[in-house]
């Protein structure tokens, strides 16, 4: 018993130190008591994660001032979403340098659906969480990752152009006025950027298709410097090994001699899909990535060396050699993914495969992110509100990756509640809620309709 409560206060002197060390960030020091119940009531037990609930488990005696005061503290308080993250990454760098480094820079987003249509970044679009189109917001972020864990270090909010281009609105939602429409491939080459000025540890990025079959952002990133490892459709077509586009032609003698590369009737790049195809059998070995509820997960692969071709004839010179991947799982009638790759040639194929498939680890974090701390449970629709809340969750979550990460070396549970809260009252309830009916009926003063 002994040893189990002073791992608790052990636990509740790391807390505070962390409180301190974001109060720094946060910059006035009468945010952190907001700060420290907005915490507390994200990675406590309640269901919900919105502000009026979680007032009521951390404060139950004085439910409406605290609502007010870490109301005000998510949605209008001027503080930087920025350097609060980066103090929770830090955090978590700190643990995962101590299993092994960071392993891979990890892109996504995540999409919220929402009714209506006031919610700042709102609209019809792909949602991931429904897996279709849908009224939603989506964010992108970027994460550092290794297979014993993970965290987000950037997340921004994606503005569809039918809010660019209507100031107004933004205004309405607190947008800032120098806000501008970019893609998402865009936004997660700014995220990269703030990553590479703040001198996180570099590391291969690790994209799936939505963004690896955009060349400008694959070549992007080579521009700056770094591999990656990138999901493509089956339609992306390459030049198989040993093969490229054919050299301009011969100079004439005459004109301006031609400089572009060539492509021919019978001389042409050929789809991903038949390249798989075309391989024999002997070239797929199976290969196992990480352990899941059944066991170790495996799966077929081949690894190519090839050279993308996409407008490669508007080229003077032929695109490097990269690694295609492929996963073609047994029983199977053709491959189900495919990867480019600018890793080392000499990559070997089981390290590449991990690299592919790390990406579940971004997966488990949005899910965790969600269903234990209440990301998508912001109910505020200013741009404010949406991003301080969401870097409230991740610094939660990185203060609970980090202990989880300190009692075992290998994170393969759910994050649980770390901090026990009294049970909110029978009594409260929430703003808007139906009118209770009176004991007895005929004293009702709000009888039902």
């Amino acid at each position: 018993m002994s040893q189990q409560s002073g791992s608790g206060r052990d636990r509740g002197r790391r807390f505070e130190a962390y409180v301190a060390e974001i109060v720094g960030a946060l910059g006035h020091a009468d945010r952190a008591g907001p700060f420290r119940a907005y915490c507390m009531g994200l990675m406590g037990p309640s269901e919900r994660k919105s502000v009026e609930p979680m007032a009521a488990v951390v404060d139950p005696c004085r439910v409406s001032g605290r609502h007010q005061s870490m109301h005000h503290f998510v949605s209008s308080s001027p503080w930087s979403d920025t350097a609060v993250l980066a103090v929770a990454h830090r955090r978590v760098v700190g643990a995962l340098r101590r299993r092994g480094g960071i392993s891979a820079w990890i892109v996504d987003d995540t999409g919220v659906p929402k009714k209506g249509t006031k919610s700042v970044g709102v609209s019809r679009q792909y949602c991931g969480a429904t897996g279709k189109e849908d009224n939603c917001q989506v964010a992108v972020s970027l994460s550092v990752a290794n297979a014993a864990g993970s965290v987000p270090v950037a997340h921004r909010l994606y503005l569809p152009e039918s809010w660019t281009k209507d100031r107004k609105r933004c205004r309405r939602a607190g947008v800032p006025d120098d806000s501008r429409f970019q893609r998402k491939w865009e936004i997660a080459l700014d995220h990269i950027d703030a990553a590479i000025a703040g001198g996180i540890a570099q590391a291969p990025v690790v994209v799936d298709a939505g963004y690896g079959n955009v060349v400008d952002f694959r070549e992007g990133l080579t521009q700056r410097k770094l591999p990656y490892v990138a999901g493509i459709e089956s339609t992306t077509t390459v030049w198989p090994p040993g093969a490229g586009p054919l050299p301009a032609p011969a100079y004439p003698g005459m004109g301006r001699p031609a400089k572009r590369l060539r492509r021919s009737p019978t001389h042409r790049p050929i789809s991903v899909l038949a390249l798989a195809r075309d391989l024999p059998g002997s070239r797929y070995r199976t290969v196992g990535w990480r352990e899941g509820s059944r066991g170790i997960m495996r799966s077929r692969f081949a690894a190519v060396r090839v050279r993308p071709a996409h407008l490669d004839d508007d080229r003077v010179e032929p695109r490097p050699e990269e690694w295609l991947l492929i996963e073609w799982p047994e029983g199977e009638e053709k491959p189900t993914k495919y990867w480019l790759s600018t890793v080392r040639p000499r990559m070997p194929l089981r390290r590449l495969v991990n690299l592919a498939k790390i990406r579940w680890r971004i997966e488990r974090d949005y899910q965790e992110l969600k269903d234990e701390l209440g990301l998508d449970h912001y109910e505020g629709r200013n741009w404010r509100g949406f991003h301080h809340h969401a870097t409230l969750c991740i610094a939660a979550y990185a203060f609970l990756m980090s202990e989880r990460l300190r009692i075992s070396p290998r994170y393969s549970r759910r994050i649980r509640p770390l901090l026990r809260l009294p049970p909110v009252s029978p009594h409260f309830r929430p703003r808007g809620s139906p009118t209770r009916p009176a004991p007895q009926p005929d004293v009702d003063r709000d009888p039902p309709r």
